[in-house]
């Protein structure tokens, strides 16, 4: 079995081997799946000094190569990757049928299962706006990468994972094509991507660029503020585009009926949704060169979020200033009689 593991990145110092996942799972054990699908399963397992991982397994489609030169050289760059919003990756092995990607487990599942409400208790619309610039940073931190820029190609709600404290971590860097044994970003053939969140300026030329994900990262601030899937499956109807109905609804004015209904409604929060789909129609813009970077969308982000505090805190400041004009002035007075 092929092993190219973390070793000497910073993340995780020790080699991996293939004898201590087997032991970190209890040799695979079912007890140990945390998801399971057509073509892959996840383990949670830990290794010998506490430090928990997730190992997805999975199978490689058929008369798939061995890892090739030019995706050895693309993992061998993502092990140098070390950022707080983005999942680690600590290890990859392969045989003939099967491949493991290991990488850090987190915690309390994924941003769609946050939404779905399947985790957790809701998220308010700070949260939202937390969560946003977290995954933000992390593609403005893959964009501008020092040896080279890495393309996610895969952003997406499901793809988001959340710590216990909300923090948000992309996972999936780089790994799409490589994890099923498909190929690689640079393979012009076939579109990778989750249904609803592909650049169709990427369906129609075949050509990934960084305003490819900014186009993902559009559609993902849709979801954050509607709550709603990009594409919503219908009993007996045809799937619903959530993603233009929701743009659709903000350009008529009514953006208050493509909000999250579990979002409280006031004068702040409806006008920092308004901000937020401004954005994503920007992030989503038809023509490539009219997106804006992500850089430039984490500079946005952290506007809006400073607005909307500003815009919550505006009444309380207004309330105690009138209450510090009213206060009881009784003690001025002296009885004569």
């Amino acid at each position: 079995m092929t092993n190219l593991s973390a070793a000497g990145t910073g993340q995780k110092s020790a080699l991996l081997t293939i004898a201590e996942i087997f032991r970190a799972t209890s040799n695979f054990s079912a007890t140990n799946i945390i998801r399971q699908g057509t073509y892959s399963t996840i383990y949670r397992g830990q290794l010998r000094d506490g430090y928990e991982v997730a190992i997805r397994s999975a199978r490689k489609q058929l008369n798939s190569q061995y890892l090739s030169a030019e995706l050895r050289r693309e993992l061998e760059i993502i092990q140098k990757i070390e950022h707080k919003n983005l999942v680690r990756f600590l290890g990859f092995f392969e045989r003939e049928d099967e491949s493991l990607t290991v990488v850090e487990y987190v915690s309390n599942g994924s941003l769609r299962e946050h939404l779905d409400e399947s985790c957790g208790n809701g998220l308010e619309l700070a949260q939202r706006l937390n969560i946003a610039i977290d995954v933000a940073h992390a593609v403005t931190y893959l964009h501008e990468f020092k040896e080279q820029q890495i393309i996610h190609r895969s952003i997406r709600s499901s793809n988001v994972l959340l710590t216990d404290a909300l923090t948000a971590k992309l996972d999936g860097v780089g790994l799409a094509g490589i994890a099923d044994g498909e190929g690689s970003q640079s393979d012009d053939t076939q579109v990778k991507g989750a249904a609803g969140y592909v650049d169709p300026e990427y369906l129609s030329t075949y050509e990934l660029t960084d305003k490819s994900d900014v186009y993902s990262f559009g559609v993902l601030l849709v979801e954050l503020v509607t709550g709603r899937p990009p594409i919503e499956r219908r009993r007996d109807l045809d799937p619903r585009p959530t993603t233009k109905w929701a743009l659709h609804r903000y350009r008529g004015g009514e953006v208050v009926v493509a909000m999250d209904p579990r979002i409280r409604r006031s004068p702040a929060s409806v006008e920092t949704v308004e901000q937020v789909m401004e954005l994503a129609e920007q992030c989503m813009a038809t023509a490539r060169k009219d997106r804006p970077s992500m850089r430039w969308c984490t500079e946005a982000l952290w506007s809006i979020r400073r607005d909307y505090h500003r815009r919550q805190d505006a009444p309380a400041a207004a309330a105690a200033a009138a209450a510090a004009v009213t206060k009881d002035r009784s003690s001025e007075w002296i009885q004569v009689v």
